[in-house]
């Protein structure tokens, strides 16, 4: 599994990771498995699904629980659905961690695009988190880690609806972390610099060797880069983290 090395006890708790038939939210997925926790491995639609059950069968065959759970999280009904079937088993860790990507300028990106982008990123975030906190105020106890972006600090060409819908996480983050703030739930962020994910299958390399140029590591991140920062967020040891940000970025950017 992947991240095996990062030691934390999730034994006993349930996470759900939205996003997690690919990229950084199946790594994560894994993770959190490899550390105790039973993990419903979301996914949007039909075409995903066998994606999923890979994740799933990877877990389980390395001795971890988890199960697949189709929810498109832009779609309120979706959402509503997905958590009457998970909120027997409680919450501890929620990963709202689905995403899109798509280039345009903005004079070229059509108001469906920005829909859609925004959807995903900022409206799923939103309602998961929503029907997350009804469990975890019954508990009296939670995690909700949000995926964020470097580029919500530093911007990025053609990506004005993405980056602007990353911010907004951030912001809805902040937000909700002094909302909650007195009780044991906590809420925060993890950017990601650029990842080695499908998003980037397409990207030509001679645009993926100016991003490497641009990061001090030297390199662009493998998703083993990244999950150590939701395992640790999603661990006791974070207790006192509230509306904080973690980037493993290489040095792209300093927050």
């Amino acid at each position: 599994m992947t991240s095996s090395a990062i030691a934390v006890n999730l034994s006993g708790q349930s996470a759900l990771v939205t996003g997690a038939s690919s990229g950084i939210g199946a790594a994560v997925a894994e993770a959190l498995a490899a550390n105790g926790a039973l993990v419903w491995v979301n996914h949007p639609d039909e075409a995903s699904a066998d994606a999923a059950a890979a994740v799933v069968s990877r877990i389980t065959s390395a001795g971890g629980k988890a199960q697949a759970i189709q929810a498109d999280v832009s779609c309120e009904a979706d959402v509503l659905e997905m958590f009457h079937e998970i909120e027997g088993a409680g919450l501890d860790v929620l990963v709202n961690n689905a995403g899109i990507a798509h280039a345009s300028p903005v004079e070229s990106l059509e108001v469906a695009d920005f829909d859609r982008l925004m959807g995903v990123h900022l409206r799923g975030t939103f309602l998961c988190t929503r029907s997350a906190l009804r469990i975890m105020y019954e508990q009296n106890r939670g995690r909700i880690i949000n995926t964020a972006s470097q580029l919500a600090y530093i911007g990025a060409p053609g990506f004005s609806h993405y980056t602007a819908a990353k911010g907004a996480i951030l912001s809805f983050t902040r937000s909700l972390a002094l909302e909650i703030g007195d009780r044991p739930i906590t809420a925060n962020c993890v950017a990601p610099g650029a990842t080695m994910t499908p998003i980037l299958a397409d990207v030509p390399e001679d645009i993926l060797e100016g991003v490497r140029q641009k990061i001090p590591a030297g390199r662009i991140a493998e998703v083993e880069d990244i999950v150590g920062a939701y395992v640790f967020l999603a661990s006791d040891a974070a207790g006192h983290f509230r509306g904080q940000c973690l980037s493993p970025n290489g040095g792209d950017a300093f927050l």
